[in-house]
């Protein structure tokens, strides 16, 4: 599960259970993808339980335009 909320800079609060071997990578998909849609200042929580990278980068966008009311996939 991803939230995202109004924050300055770019702040990722990751709850895991493979946060010792994945957390690094985890964070690494949430900035690239928040980066990829412009977003540079936001407080992100994210809860996860092993997703995949297209998961999170999914979840993610999706929180986003939720957050944002910018439709990402639209033409």
């Amino acid at each position: 599960m991803i939230t995202i909320g109004p924050g300055e800079g770019l702040d990722i609060e990751l709850d895991s259970s493979v946060a010792a071997q994945f957390g690094r990578q985890i964070k690494s998909v949430i900035e690239e993808t928040l980066s990829g849609l412009g977003i540079s200042d936001a407080k992100v929580k994210a809860l996860d339980k092993g997703a995949l990278d297209c998961t999170i980068r999914a979840r993610v966008t999706a929180a986003a335009v939720r957050w944002t009311g910018k439709d990402v996939w639209k033409d």
